[in-house]
């Protein structure tokens, strides 16, 4: 009986022993495989695969309770017209958007005559008339196709909602129009493309839109390329929040008026359950 038991001992520790060892072949094997892989991931990883992630810059509008700067949204609308609109469009926003923020209605009235839009008489006839503030803002290009030939094949995004649509936002776009520089060593970008450290691949059909005293600023400011990249991403960012301003001061104004209420809840709740937290429960015997 005894034998026996030593026998079954001696198997069992030797199956355990090989189970073991069968575990951390598997284990090692398993270790050795996801280290050569993750190698040679590194090795195929080129710097033109590395993303470089903007910066966060203390944009005057960010508070809770800070509106945009009016001033800059103006300036940045100058910047579109007279930059951006070349090639991108806005075919959400109208003239009528501009006035009571960055004009004023004669303003804006003057700005939309200077448009060519057309329109039908009331014959059904195709006519070109002055623009008025409830128009578009005029495309640069007639259709997809004509867009795609003047840009290398690339079709320039319509920027009504540019600063929602990417990741970081306002940081992005102004890194964006801040990052077009020479390719390092190295580095090689497509014929018709121009290397920008924050594009994903660094390689964009864009060229560098600002430069220095490109344009005069109405109000005198010193139209330097950052000043231009600041002040159009804060207008991008007016076109894809309208609401921004009115948001925030329905937000001022609800905030008094929550409090309130709270402390008129805390009242009346302390007040409720104030007879059952203090009364006293005696138990007799019987």
């Amino acid at each position: 009986m005894a034998s026996g038991w030593r026998l079954w001992s001696r198997l069992k520790s030797s199956s355990l022993r090989n189970f073991i060892s069968r575990r951390n072949s598997i284990g090692f094997g398993a270790a050795a495989v996801g280290g050569v892989a993750t190698g040679y991931y590194f090795l195929l990883l080129s710097a033109e695969e590395i993303e470089l992630h903007p910066p966060l810059y203390p944009w005057d509008h960010n508070g809770w309770f800070d509106s945009l700067d009016h001033a800059s949204v103006r300036r940045g609308y100058q910047v579109y017209r007279e930059v951006c609109a070349a090639c991108h469009s806005m075919d959400y926003i109208c003239f009528r958007h501009m006035t009571g923020v960055t004009h004023t209605e004669e303003e804006t009235k003057a700005m939309a005559a200077e448009c060519d839009v057309e329109d039908l008489d009331d014959d059904g006839n195709v006519i070109t008339r002055p623009g008025k503030p409830f128009d578009h803002l005029p495309k640069p290009y007639p259709n997809e196709i004509a867009a795609r030939a003047a840009n290398n094949g690339a079709k320039p995004p319509d920027l009504t909602f540019a600063v929602m649509a990417y990741e970081g936002n306002e940081d992005y776009i102004f890194s964006y129009l801040m990052g077009f520089q020479d390719p390092p060593a190295g580095i090689e970008v497509a014929e018709g493309q121009y290397y920008n450290v924050y594009f994903a691949g660094q390689g964009t059909s864009m060229a560098p839109p600002l430069f220095n005293d490109m344009i005069t600023y109405e109000d005198g400011t010193p139209a330097s390329a950052s000043q231009m990249a600041k002040d159009v991403c804060t207008f991008l960012r007016y076109t894809a929040d309208p609401k921004h301003d009115e948001r925030k001061h329905y937000g001022m104004k609800a905030l008094p008026i929550l409090a309130i209420l709270f402390l008129t809840s805390l009242y009346w709740k302390r007040h409720i359950w104030s007879a059952v937290k203090t009364r006293k429960v005696l138990y007799r015997k019987l």
